[in-house]
């Protein structure tokens, strides 16, 4: 079993900031392309920030400047920096990524697209 977990989120003020953190665990042979997604209410999921396969980051361009992403490999984890927040960053923020299945004896390995439960950032005016 393979499980995405996300933490760090919260309610700030317009202008502070966060760390979110995204644990990957599980029966992992390896993880490639990670990142963050985030849904307003009403609103579509939206790619925020992520990493391909070869490393490249990309954020779509509302966060530019204000979110890095970084992750630690040996940990299996995933951050996003979020600086100067705004109340439009508001959002469920999700986990995201694409993991390689430890093979066994019986089962072959896998690989396959994973989502964490996601977290809730909060930014007041």
């Amino acid at each position: 079993q393979v499980q995405l977990v996300e933490s760090g989120g919260d309610l700030v003020q317009a202008g502070g900031s966060l760390r979110l953190s995204c644990a990957a665990s599980g029966s992992i042979l390896k993880v490639d392309a990670m990142g963050w997604y985030r849904q307003a209410p009403g609103e579509q999921r939206e790619s925020v920030a992520t990493f391909d396969s070869d490393g490249n980051a990309k954020y779509t361009d509302s966060v530019k400047g204000r979110f890095t992403i970084s992750r630690d490999n040996a940990k299996k984890m995933v951050y996003l920096q979020m600086n100067s927040l705004k109340p439009e960053d508001t959002a469920v923020y999700y986990c995201f990524a694409v993991i390689h299945t430890q093979p066994t004896l019986f089962l072959p390995p896998a690989v396959g697209d994973y989502w964490g439960q996601g977290t809730q950032v909060t930014v007041s005016s």
